[in-house]
């Protein structure tokens, strides 16, 4: 008898889009090629993020004729303090990331969102989570949201030096990888658990299709369960798409 198809118990919900004058209040140097910002402002009354997979549009030079506008995931929000949390990595240059290496208690920017929340539940018999530099901040935040209990495994591409020890409740088995050739063989190789499982995944456009390949044709993932987003595309300024059939 064939098993039953996967049915997808995600939600997504809408959020009011909202633009945000905030200021900078902490700066934390995370490693070689992190940063993580706090914000604050009392425009940060009604912030919501529901889900690690969130992303906030960062703006910069706004009203003058070359402004810049990326993606980023809201890593941490304190409603009681007002305080929005950014990680940023700072690898390479551009607008954003000079900005962010260069940030100051009191500088004024401009966050919108975010637009939505893509909510995975926290009750899959396991969770994978794959990916690049650019997506350790979302990562990060989903091994502390999961509880104990939780079975999670890690696949990342990240330079050794910001190869940092992850907190979570949940058993997690992580693996450190240095190439996205070696990314992509690592999930080839995976023995997925028994159950049912998520896999999430976020990095660099033509990786990350492969990646959903690997998922669909070699692991038989349905596309209910997973989640595979381009956060940018070699060659491209700017690019933020999510990887749907």
């Amino acid at each position: 008898m064939e098993s039953p198809a996967p049915t997808r118990r995600v939600e997504r919900v809408r959020h009011e889009l909202r633009r945000r004058a905030l200021e900078v209040v902490r700066t934390e140097r995370l490693g070689p090629g992190f940063v993580s910002i706090t914000f604050g402002g009392e425009e940060l009354d009604g912030f919501v993020s529901a889900s690690f997979d969130d992303h906030v549009k960062f703006m910069l030079g706004e009203g003058t004729d070359d402004p810049v506008r990326r993606d980023y995931t809201p890593r941490r929000y304190d409603a009681a303090a007002r305080e929005l949390t950014i990680e940023f990595a700072v690898h390479a240059h551009g607008r954003t990331s000079d900005w962010a290496r260069q940030a100051r208690v009191g500088d004024r920017v401009l966050v919108g969102g975010p637009r939505g929340s893509f909510i995975v539940p926290l009750d899959y018999d396991w969770h994978l989570l794959a990916g690049d530099a650019t997506a350790l901040p979302a990562i990060r935040r989903r091994l502390e949201e999961l509880p104990a209990g939780a079975r999670a495994i890690v696949l990342a591409q990240v330079e050794p030096g910001d190869r940092v020890p992850f907190v979570t409740q949940a058993k997690v088995d992580v693996y450190w990888v240095d190439t996205p050739e070696a990314l992509l063989d690592a999930v080839s190789g995976l023995e997925l658990p028994q159950g049912e499982g998520f896999a999430w995944a976020g990095g660099e456009a033509a990786v990350m299709a492969a990646l959903r390949g690997i998922l669909r044709e070699q692991h038989g993932l349905a596309k209910e369960q997973m989640r595979i987003a381009a956060y940018w595309k070699r060659g491209a300024s700017a690019h933020h798409e999510n990887l749907e059939d």
